[in-house]
């Protein structure tokens, strides 16, 4: 099976919606958002984002063959530095090395696109497999940045594990 990444393009904001609803709701601990509230949403801020080629962003895609197994979203922020989120591979693909090639490719495009040298992500400590996929990826903790939960969601949220990687 021939894996491929890429950033979606504007026509395949649907099928992002589809992965990312899948996402929530398979692993609701992992994001700030819930499944119910996305559901609800007519448009997902990503989604519309890759829909305009939103400046600033990238939404990367693993594909098997031309089906969307995997998601990693970038965000740029100010002075070369940036953040990852929504980072998704679908279960049955587990194991097979996909997850850190997504986190790579998001690396690379950020280097090149944004000229970036810090990018940030976090957590939550009980999701121990995302956690050591971004240590084998070269993420490092910020020590004494663990905070009261995953950005944007609520304060009764577990803490999260803030991690960074610096571009040599």
């Amino acid at each position: 099976m021939k894996i491929s990444y890429r950033q979606l393009l504007p026509e395949e904001s649907k099928i992002y919606r589809t992965i990312r609803l899948e996402s929530l709701e398979k692993y609701p601990d992992s994001f700030a958002a819930t499944y119910q509230e996305a559901l609800k949403t007519e448009k997902l801020r990503m989604e519309t984002d890759i829909e305009n080629s939103a400046p600033g962003m990238l939404m990367m895609g693993a594909f098997a063959n031309q089906e969307l197994i995997g998601i990693c979203a970038f965000v740029k922020k100010e002075n070369r530095m940036g953040s990852i989120y929504q980072m998704y591979v679908k279960e049955e693909f587990h194991g097979k090395g996909i997850g850190l090639k997504l986190i790579q490719a998001v690396i690379q495009e950020a280097v090149n696109e944004f000229g970036c040298s810090e990018i940030t992500l976090e957590v939550s400590p009980g999701n121990k497999s995302a956690y050591f996929l971004y240590k084998k990826a070269g993420f490092t903790e910020i020590e004494g940045h663990e905070t009261g939960g995953i950005a944007g969601s609520d304060s009764n949220a577990s803490p999260v594990i803030q991690l960074q990687y610096h571009v040599n």
